[in-house]
């Protein structure tokens, strides 16, 4: 296995990034530090406007509403468990151009929910908005871009950090468990990003390397939450 950084558990070898940074375009805005409630009957009402009929999604938004209500007040632990369990079991794994008929198109929530499947970022986002909603940190929560050896292609995961020199536990839907990091060196890090920055990898742990207001598929994702009824603020 090859060596992990210090703190986080990440190997320390990296690939090339500046043509994956780019791709993804421009803008993450600043996440505010507590979501507020989100009314999902007028949240259900939207999406029937706005996608037409929901069918079997529309029972997968109300039990993605029951979670959360079910876990506002639990551990952050336990929180994590139980989302990551939720949306590995309601979402099956299809690429974006099946679902969505385009090479690569980030879903809401809803949107994932109402299809019942999604592409590795989209269970990553998922994660990461439940759990900001039920109130866990953006400073905890990474979106991270990985190469998934084993299958020798790009991948997303979510990682949180119970601390800032905790090693990263990852949130996947190739692996059903929740895991620390140095136990999935079947994944290569590539960079991350969350309200606070985007971050490479290094043998010293994690480095900021910039801005993460430079991500505009995340603020185009806010901006369709927001026309379905969210109150999700600048993120």
């Amino acid at each position: 296995m090859p060596p992990r950084p210090r703190s986080h558990g990440w190997p320390s070898h990296r690939l090339a990034v500046g043509c994956a940074v780019l791709c993804l375009g421009l803008s993450v805005a600043c996440l505010g530090e507590v979501w507020g409630k989100w009314d999902f009957a007028s949240i259900l009402s939207a999406a029937q406007s706005r996608y037409g009929a929901l069918g079997p999604g529309q029972e997968r938004i109300r039990a993605w509403s029951q979670l959360l209500e079910a876990n506002d007040s639990q551990p952050e632990r336990a929180q994590l468990e139980a989302v990551n369990r939720f949306f590995n079991q309601q979402l099956s794994f299809q690429d974006d151009t099946r679902i969505w008929r385009q090479a690569d198109y980030w879903a809401t929530p809803v949107e994932a929910l109402i299809k019942g499947a999604a592409d590795c970022e989209d269970y990553a986002i998922a994660k990461y908005i439940s759990l900001r909603r039920l109130g866990v940190p953006s400073e905890k929560l990474r979106i991270t871009y990985v190469k998934a050896l084993r299958q020798n292609q790009a991948h997303m995961v979510l990682t949180y950090y119970a601390s800032a020199e905790a090693e990263p536990l990852v949130l996947d839907n190739l692996i059903g468990d929740i895991r620390p990091a140095s136990q999935r060196a079947d994944l290569l890090p590539v960079y991350a990003f969350n309200a606070e920055g985007l971050y490479l990898p290094g043998a010293g742990g994690d480095r900021r390397t910039g801005d993460s207001k430079k991500l505009s598929r995340w603020q185009d994702l806010l901006n369709k939450m927001r026309a379905e009824g969210f109150a999700v603020g600048q993120g």
